[in-house]
């Protein structure tokens, strides 16, 4: 597994912080800037890029909005969803009317933001391209949250106008008056057309900066780089969502760094199974196509099944991912044709170097994955000479350093044996930071949160200024940075740092489990304990001197990264955008309803010395009802009980 894709699922994309808004000086050093994941090596060659503008090249456009006008009069198809299929002319007509409506429907004085709560239908990115063209910002609203949860989205991000569907309407049924009922646009319904067809024929230039003009009809200014593009909210799992800023200038420096870097062709067609609401699928998926001129397939939500027969009727040749929808394609029953289709590369985050080996073996497909932010704060490259399990290194210029969170010093470099254990973990294991530039715009309404991600930039504290990306990583001899987990991802065991992230690389080489997480539970004394959750397919039925086997033979496997409790699923509880929900599997731990085996806790002078062979130390057995009780008293002997909650 690789870092969290909540920090992940954006492209890498250095010159997506190359814009300079009006009004501020670019320094001379460019440091670590856009989003997303470094490419992973796999067995498929890499990429042709495109090549980069020459100077006797036309400019590349710096927004989004210019994007959209370029597309008037392409007559080749643009978007296309079940059996619809609209030109880029169409498009750029489409969502030049919904400008126009904008900007009759937008209140005097209101912030030019606009609600979309929309499965992936061509409304989306619709909107997204009306949006730009009118000098507005799209807020992602997630329809998987619920009640207050949702009206606090909507509010928070100051949404002017909803659009959203007759299937999400049982959603706001219920709720405080969000918006005014003519402010909240139902595009299913046939009142939704009538509202459109005054601007039928409208043109993208006699619309740009309708969002922006202080009064009267027609053009407002025209919508710059710094202009406000998307409000997406990070993928939280406690506490309420953040809502991440990117300017136009962003979304299209991705959009060209990315058609450079997968050389983006006009044949092109981007298949978008990930939610729109969510960054990934915007500034990975729709941001080059549009850039490259290439089409986008949508698909309405994410389905396993339904993925080889989209990507064989629209011809798709790329798609973007997170979280587990990478190990929900692979437990899809193998087919002999599983390699009869136009896919080239997929983009994204957590699947992990055994599946992406296991993908690329079974439908030819180069799968391209790393670490970035998604707020634009920092991203690291994979390289050719990158060795196995680590993510990649800066791009050149660009500053990130492993250091202590506290005092802000640059950690040692790691020290790794021959099989690739870590040896210092306690000195080597700090935060990922960027202490150069970076295209983080900050959150909406929430200065608390900038503050917390850039420590203030002149509160005078260690690091003030610099990208924390709360992320752990570790950087070896040669350079080459290694993930660790989230930050609240780290374990203690022993007196002993260790990284989530290192061990379910290795339990991911278990051949039974589709899927695996590894987090800590408190020690019912002090610290941590290991514990894993293994989804297993249907009928499959854990083998508990197996998985000790497994263990055995696993060179890396430190002595103290041996799970104590294992959990046996299903399938791995996921948050809405399909990432591995570790809260609520930390939460519940071994008090889960599913079947929990363990080794028992042993007192210090019966346990295991550290050097002897792993058949004797892995040997697990059912966790039963007497065991949790005993167990349960211990903690609260300790008075540790509470620590089961956090």
């Amino acid at each position: 597994m690789v870092a969290d894709s909540s920090r992940s699922d954006s492209p890498l994309a250095r010159d997506a912080h190359e814009h300079t808004p009006p009004g501020r000086k670019a320094p001379a050093h460019k440091a670590a800037g856009h989003t997303a994941p470094a490419p992973t090596p796999a067995p498929a060659p890499a990429p042709a890029l495109a090549p980069t503008p020459g100077r006797g090249s036309a400019p590349a456009p710096h927004t989004i909005a210019e994007l959209v006008q370029a597309q008037w009069s392409d007559h080749r198809i643009a978007l296309k969803y079940q059996e619809v299929a609209l030109t880029h002319h169409q498009v750029a007509g489409a969502a030049a009317a919904r400008a126009a409506l904008l900007g009759e429907l937008l209140p005097r004085g209101a912030e030019p933001h606009i609600g979309v709560l929309l499965d992936n239908v061509p409304e989306f990115p619709l909107w997204l391209s009306a949006a730009a063209l009118a000098g507005a910002a799209v807020a992602g609203i997630n329809p998987t949250r619920r009640g207050p949860e949702l009206a606090r989205d909507i509010a928070h991000t100051d949404c002017a106008l909803l659009i959203t569907e007759r299937a999400h309407l049982p959603l706001l049924a219920g709720l405080d008056q969000v918006l005014p009922p003519e402010r909240v646009l139902i595009t299913d319904d046939p009142a939704y057309q009538e509202l459109l067809a005054p601007f039928e024929g409208t043109r993208p230039g006699d619309v740009t900066g309708s969002a922006l003009r202080t009064g009267g009809e027609g053009r407002g200014p025209t919508p710059s780089p710094a202009t406000r593009m998307l409000l997406y909210f990070t993928s939280g799992s406690t506490g309420a969502p953040k809502a991440a800023l990117c300017s136009q200038g962003r979304l299209a420096a991705a959009g060209h760094s990315l058609v450079r870097y997968f050389g983006v062709r006009k044949e092109d067609v981007h298949y978008l199974c990930m939610p729109m609401f969510h960054g990934n699928a915007v500034i990975a998926g729709w941001s080059p196509a549009l850039a490259g001129g290439a089409a986008v397939a949508l698909r309405r939500r994410f389905s396993a099944s339904a993925f080889l027969p989209d990507v064989r009727r629209y011809g798709a040749t790329y798609f973007t991912y997170v979280g587990r929808a990478v190990q929900y394609l692979l437990a899809t029953p193998p087919t002999p044709d599983d390699r009869d289709h136009a896919l080239r590369t997929g983009f994204g985050t957590e699947a992990g170097a055994v599946d992406v080996a296991r993908f690329a073996d079974r439908f030819g497909v180069r799968l391209i994955e790393g670490y970035g932010s998604s707020e634009g704060g920092a991203a690291l490259q994979r390289t050719p000479d990158t060795p196995p399990g680590a993510v990649g290194r800066p791009a050149p210029g660009d500053d990130l350093v492993v250091v202590d969170p506290e005092s802000g010093d640059e950690l040692p470099r790691a020290r790794l044996d021959p099989v690739g254990r870590l040896l210092n973990g306690d000195e080597a294991i700090g935060e990922l930071v960027n202490r150069g530039r970076s295209a983080f715009e900050g959150y909406w309404r929430n200065p608390e949160a900038t503050d917390a991600r850039t420590r203030g930039r002149a509160s005078g504290r260690a690091g003030a200024g610099w990208y924390w990306t709360g992320d752990l990583f570790f950087r070896d001899p040669a350079g080459f940075f290694h993930f660790a987990g989230r930050a609240d991802d780290r374990l203690r065991v022993d007196s002993e740092n260790l990284a989530a992230a290192m061990i379910e690389n290795i339990l991911a080489r278990y051949v039974p489990a589709t899927g695996v997480a590894v987090y800590a539970v408190p020690d019912p004394v002090a610290g941590d304990q290991v514990m894993a959750a293994l989804a297993l397919p249907d009928g499959t039925v854990f083998d508990p001197d197996d998985f000790a086997a497994f263990l055995a033979a696993q060179p890396d496997l430190g002595t103290k990264m041996v799970p104590r409790f294992l959990r046996t699923v299903a399938a791995l509880p996921v948050t809405a955008t399909n990432k591995v929900h570790r809260v609520a599997l930390r939460r519940a731990g071994f008090r889960c309803p599913d079947p929990v085996w363990w080794r028992p806790i042993e007192p210090p002078a019966t346990s295991s010395p550290a050097g002897e062979g792993h058949a004797v130390r892995c040997r697990y057995r059912r966790f039963t009802d007497d065991d949790r009780a005993a167990l349960l008293a211990q903690y609260r002997d300790h008075d540790r009980e509470q620590l089961l909650d956090r």
